[in-house]
């Protein structure tokens, strides 16, 4: 299995080669600035005592506060979180808001706990994390099997030992708590107004461009459902299990419908108002990345597009909206085959600019309403797909270079300012 750190160091490297980047500032970034451990004893609803495994990575802080999501997770690697810890410090810089990048969680299946075990493991959390986390110093987000509930609890927590009503503490809270509107669609939001942007640059009419999407979470259903609303025809989704392909184009909101309702996609192809099994096919997971569609959508897990399937993949633009989906094998391909990739960096910042915007309503005691939040949402993203354009065709590379150099180059411009 390709190892997602190994590959980012791969790529930093590349990059900094190219750009000159200072070999102090490199060494920096190679490796966190930061790793806590810490173990996490709880009293189990049976009278029993389990302890949980936790870290938190803090990789880069040059442009302003760490910033990343916390995951409540059994099976995570120390190389993926050192990975994503760095993606965000890239992506934050990409999309020009003023954090770097952190990654942390606890090792647990949250599903085999009641939710008042939950509660008591992530106040635990926050109590060990306390002298390393605040609004100016590291900022998580909710993550893989976390959602707005456990911030508001970590933020309880940490505003209690704080002495005071700390809601910047932490973004992804609920909007009764400081959260922001827009929150919750922005990642897939913002992929789509990168992707429009993209097309608009290139001379392509999105109307009727047919597209697949890998994942259909919330990222993935809100990517296929503005999408869709732009004019394109979703023709296939698929989840964890299985997929659906409609050649007639699907309703991504009559298929969650379906899925929720039977608990799985087989089944549900739905077109307009009307769910009829005669209108599509159950395929698998993989197939989706290879139909014959304009606009390929991976949403969910990173590894997905490798060496071994990417010259199958007839789509001619790949929306990266997970972390991390395609191998640098398959990157090479891709290139040597003209599909042009909007990068994860790029592609998925949405999540982190409008975690920005909560931040900030928190830090100046603002509420924005959701259109002021969308129309900024869709500025900053424009922005950065500018930005990236103008350093491809500067540098003649690909996107996912380009948006590396972006980032890099502001990243070293700040780090400069701060060894005077």
């Amino acid at each position: 299995m390709d190892n997602p750190w190994k590959r980012a160091q791969q790529k930093l490297h590349s990059v900094a080669s190219q750009i000159n980047l200072d070999p102090l500032l490199l060494a920096s970034l190679i490796e966190p600035e930061r790793i806590v451990t810490v173990s996490l004893p709880i009293r189990r609803d049976d009278g029993t005592i389990t302890t949980f495994p936790a870290y938190r990575v803090q990789h880069n802080n040059a442009l302003g506060p760490y910033k990343g999501g916390i995951r409540y997770h059994p099976h995570v690697s120390m190389d993926e979180v050192k990975a994503l810890a760095f993606w965000m410090t890239i992506k934050c810089a990409v999309i020009n808001v003023p954090f770097g990048g952190g990654k942390g969680g606890i090792t647990v299946d949250p599903k085999i706990l009641s939710e008042r075990e939950l509660e008591t493991l992530t106040r635990a959390f926050t109590q060990k994390l306390f002298p390393i986390l605040g609004p100016t110093t590291d900022v998580p987000a909710p993550d893989v099997n976390t959602n707005a509930k456990i911030m508001g609890w970590l933020v309880d927590e940490y505003s209690k030992i704080a002495g005071k009503n700390s809601p910047a503490v932490v973004t992804g809270k609920p909007v009764d708590e400081g959260g922001s509107l827009g929150r919750n669609e922005a990642t897939g939001r913002g992929g789509c107004y990168a992707l429009l942007h993209t097309l608009q640059k290139l001379g392509l009419n999105p109307k009727g461009m047919t597209v697949a999407v890998q994942g259909f979470g919330n990222v993935g259903y809100h990517t296929a459902l503005f999408l869709a609303e732009a004019g394109m025809k979703v023709v296939a989704v698929s989840d964890s299990k299985e997929g659906i392909y409609v050649e007639k184009g699907l309703s991504p909101e009559k298929t969650l419908e379906c899925k929720k309702e039977k608990g799985m996609l087989a089944g549900c192809y739905c077109v307009g108002s009307v769910c009829d099994i005669k209108n599509g096919k159950w395929i698998q997971n993989q197939e989706l990345l290879t139909l014959p569609v304009d606009i390929l959508v991976p949403a969910a897990l990173e590894n997905v597009i490798t060496a071994s399937n990417a010259a199958k993949t007839s789509a001619k633009i790949i929306l990266e909206l997970a972390n991390g989906p395609t191998t640098n094998e398959a990157d090479v391909i891709l290139k040597k085959n003209n599909v042009i990739v909007i990068p994860d960096i790029l592609a998925n910042a949405g999540g982190v600019c409008v975690s920005y915007f909560e931040w900030y309503q928190n830090m100046h005691n603002q509420d924005w309403t959701e259109d002021k939040v969308n129309k900024k949402l869709k500025t900053y993203m424009k922005k950065a797909v500018d930005d990236v354009f103008m350093a491809k065709s500067k540098r003649q590379v690909s996107l996912r270079d380009a948006a590396y150099i972006v980032a890099l180059e502001r990243i070293q411009k700040a780090w400069k300012k701060q060894q005077k």
